[in-house]
């Protein structure tokens, strides 16, 4: 499976427990199901573990640093609240700020990349650009925040 579609179902999963408040793995194994089931998805397995692996890590650790990449964020949204924010462009904003900021293995170019992509497909007409302008003013500044996570921690 792709990485993108891990993404897709990721960002379903963290929509799923802010509107239903599961939990990272329940809404995971939902999302799961229903790409499984939607003839849009194009899915390499059944039961990929590995990759099964990968979503539930990138859903836990978003949602375990949440508070933390909710501040950072914040900073950059000029004008914006996290409140107001469409719920959509919030989850995938905070999924982009997880992988930068807490992960090494795909560089932060290629998430606000795929980040953009998601929003697009996801969001609303303006959600790939609201997206590029947020990720596209943290990346700029990407070693210093990642200095100030690893100082929280």
């Amino acid at each position: 499976m792709k990485r993108r579609i891990a993404r897709e179902i990721a960002i379903q999963s963290l929509y799923q427990i802010q509107m239903n408040e599961a939990s990272p793995q329940e809404a995971v194994q939902i999302a799961i199901h229903e790409a499984e089931h939607d003839n849009e998805t194009q899915l390499d397995w059944p039961g990929d573990k590995i990759e099964s692996a990968y979503i539930i890590e990138l859903v836990e650790g978003t949602s375990t640093h949440r508070v933390n990449i909710d501040e950072l964020l914040e900073e950059y949204l000029k004008g914006w609240a996290m409140d107001r924010l469409s719920r959509i462009d919030r989850e995938i904003l905070r999924l982009a700020a997880y992988e930068m900021l807490y992960r090494d293995d795909v560089p932060p170019k290629v998430v606000v990349n795929e980040a953009i992509e998601l929003a697009k497909h996801y969001g609303t007409e303006e959600s790939g650009k609201f997206v590029n302008g947020v990720l596209g003013k943290m990346i700029k500044e990407i070693d210093s925040l990642k200095e100030k996570v690893k100082s929280t921690q």
